[in-house]
This record gives structure tokens, C-alpha cells and sequence, in this order.
């Protein structure tokens, strides 16, 4: 088995809770988004990064508004729906409750035990 392969995994499955996490500071260009990404090392290739925009649109997760550009065409910048503020908010929980649990586990007891 290969480290890197599960590496990549975990990141995957935290990768649109960190989509969202970005575009709930206010709207997010999609280059924006790839190159914060790619500095916090969740994601390296520009591929993975439009399927799951268009998944989150689709799930009316996100919205998008398109605003002119001074070098080029018009950019589409995306915005999270209510529907999206409140999917997040459940996902923040999540990832507090695992971990915790994470760290319940890798202590060996629950918090506060003192053994």
C-alpha cells in the first residue's frame, strides 16, 4: 500500500468543504481558488477543480455572477447560496466532531481522562 495514495484520499474527501470554505469569505474566482489551493497543498491539478464547482452549482450549493475583466473576457465568480451557507455550517460540525474523535483515538482515551 501506498502512503501517497492515501494521502491523496484524505485530501480529496475534505476538498469541497475547503472549496466552500473559501468562497464563504466572499466571492471566489476560480484561478483564485486553485492558487490557494495549490499553496495549502489540498489540491495540484487545475481537473479536479471545475467538476467539483459544477457538482456544488448543480447541488444549488453555489451560484455564480460574471464580472468583466480588464485582461480578457468576463470571469465567473462563484458565491455560496443560502442552501451552500447552510451545508457548510453542518460540514464545520462534522469536521469538528471527527476530529475530535480522530484525537479521542489517537490519545488512546477521551478528553478529560486522566488516567
Amino acid at each position: 500500500m501506498k502512503l501517497e495514495n492515501t494521502q491523496v484520499q484524505m485530501r480529496k474527501g475534505i476538498l469541497e468543504f475547503c472549496i466552500l470554505e473559501i468562497i464563504a469569505r466572499g466571492e471566489a474566482y476560480a484561478s483564485d481558488m486553485l492558487e490557494e489551493l495549490t499553496a495549502a497543498r489540498m489540491i495540484v491539478v487545475e481537473g479536479t477543480l471545475y467538476p467539483l464547482l459544477t457538482r456544488l452549482k448543480n447541488a444549488a450549493l453555489l451560484d455564480y455572477t460574471w464580472k468583466e475583466s480588464t485582461s480578457g473576457p468576463p470571469r465567473k465568480y462563484y458565491i455560496l447560496t443560502p442552501a451552500g451557507a447552510q451545508f457548510l455550517q453542518e460540514l464545520r460540525d462534522t469536521w469538528e466532531e471527527m476530529a475530535q474523535s480522530v484525537g479521542i483515538i489517537r490519545l488512546g482515551r477521551p478528553p478529560g481522562d486522566t488516567r
